[in-house]
């Protein structure tokens, strides 16, 4: 075997390609990067039984080096362009944050700020009020408070107000919130008791009220934003339940989910439940996800009476479910947008639900037309074609609702689609489309920027890969 021409480390790491390697990167990273080549080599001698000279050893080692070092340098995580048409693709990272936002965050990331200092006084603050302020104005509630995502909201909720209580829910609201993270799942982590009441297509309000013992401490609503139930069907209402609570002097719980602040029914969208309805109704508490439907980063947000705010602030449960300085800035830049800018144009979730079905058929025509100039004449391409399409909101919102949109249609031949779609997905930037049959398909409402003009150019490259 050829084990004992194997280059020492010492011997790789002098030479010229891999001193300049050391220049461009840390010293011990580069090292342990030759190890690893080095034993990659003679687990690759071993297997095939070959002797090579040492010269060829340490030309291959040293030609893997540089190749190696880029990879292992880059993060795992990698900008997609989002052709699909899901708005809220949660495996896309839902919501891409808006310029107010992102410049914010990029501001507040890069210095020292006043994430806990009350600058007036000079004495330490609350890293709550940087939101909590504009979540009252927005919403209307009397209090708010921040966690890192809408599980943990709802989870801090229950801990503080119904811990070792029992919590009385509709068994039609059992839902799953995503991940295999479930409402009775987080009840139990709580410590609170879940007491089911009505059937799963069938509850009403006097399935509450005889479920109420002197044990219960909360009323707890969910709503179904990610399934529908479609038939022989009753619910509570929110009015009913909130007239129940006042009555028994029971706190009401809301989990809104993808909670929303703005009426979508200009967009083509049935009317959802807005935040601000949902504490005019006299909801006491209500929590819904930062990076659905508000378009923010990922949060869970809880607004409500001020002295239930006050006693989830105080929960030890708290500080390990806080959020950072850069959470803190991109949220502050998305509520600013709500409160004072132009959220139809300036966020990007809320831009794509509410562009006209006239504007997505003119960006679906210059996609074509790109396309076309492309790719049109290749070979391996046997149809484009500009098509209607049924897009989705995405992110558990609208289960069942299809919105309709523009996009464009490639049908090819002599080369699969599943080729095709995988090679797109291994583009810089990746490419994520829909298939429909044996076509792949483009939705141009998620597109953003210049991506129409970067998908035309990354289609070229991959159908000349051979």
């Amino acid at each position: 075997m050829g084990l004992k021409n194997i280059p020492a480390v010492d011997e790789i790491l002098a030479q010229k390609p891999v001193t300049k390697l050391i220049e461009k990167y840390n010293r011990e990273f580069v090292v342990q990067l030759v190890r690893r080549t080095l034993d990659q080599q003679r687990k690759e001698i071993r297997a095939s039984g070959q002797s090579l000279e040492r010269a060829q050893i340490l030309k291959e080692v040293v030609g893997k080096l540089g190749r190696l070092a880029e990879e292992a340098s880059q993060g795992t995580l990698v900008r997609v362009i989002n052709a699909t048409g899901v708005v809220l693709h949660t495996n896309l990272g839902r919501a891409p944050l808006g310029n107010r936002a992102l410049h914010y965050m990029q501001e507040m990331a890069g210095t020292y700020n006043n994430l806990e200092m009350d600058l007036e006084r000079g004495e330490r603050g609350s890293r709550y009020t940087h939101v909590e302020a504009l979540l009252q104005e927005l919403t209307g509630a009397e209090a708010a408070l921040v966690v890192n995502n809408n599980a943990a909201a709802v989870l801090l909720g229950l801990s503080t107000l119904a811990a070792s209580r029992e919590v009385i829910v509709s068994r039609g609201q059992l839902v799953e919130i995503g991940g295999a993270f479930r409402i009775p799942e987080v009840m139990k982590l709580s410590g609170a008791k879940l007491v089911e009441v009505g059937t799963t297509n069938k509850t009403y309000i006097a399935d509450f009220r005889n479920a109420i013992t002197d044990q219960t401490g909360l009323l707890f609503a969910a709503h179904t934003s990610n399934y529908k139930i479609i038939g022989f069907t009753e619910e509570v209402t929110l009015e009913e339940l909130v007239a129940l609570g006042e009555e028994t002097s029971l706190p009401v719980m809301q989990d809104l989910g993808s909670g929303i602040l703005l009426s979508p029914s200009g967009w083509g969208l049935e009317e959802e439940p807005t935040v601000q309805a949902c504490i005019k109704a006299g909801v006491d508490v209500v929590t819904f996800s930062g990076d659905k439907l508000l378009g923010g980063p990922q949060a869970g947000i809880i607004v409500g009476r001020k002295h239930l705010i006050d006693a989830m602030k105080k929960n030890q449960l708290t500080r390990a479910l806080r959020v950072d300085k850069l959470t803190i800035a991109a949220l502050e830049g998305t509520l600013i947008e709500f409160l004072a800018g132009d959220p139809e144009n300036n966020i990007p979730v809320i831009a794509m639900l509410a562009r006209t079905e006239e504007l997505l058929q003119q960006q679906a025509e210059e996609l074509h037309a790109r396309i076309t100039s492309s790719i049109g004449n290749h070979k391996r391409v046997e149809l484009i074609e500009l098509i209607p399409l049924e897009d989705m909101v995405g992110g558990g919102a609208y289960p069942t609702h299809k919105i309709r949109g523009y996009g464009v249609e490639i049908k090819f031949k002599g080369i699969s689609l599943e080729e095709v779609a995988r090679k797109l997905r291994q583009t810089e930037p990746a490419v994520v489309t829909r298939r429909q049959e044996d076509r792949l398909t483009i939705s141009v409402r998620t597109l953003l920027n210049d991506d129409a003009q970067t998908i035309a150019k990354l289609l070229a490259e991959v159908l000349s890969v051979k």
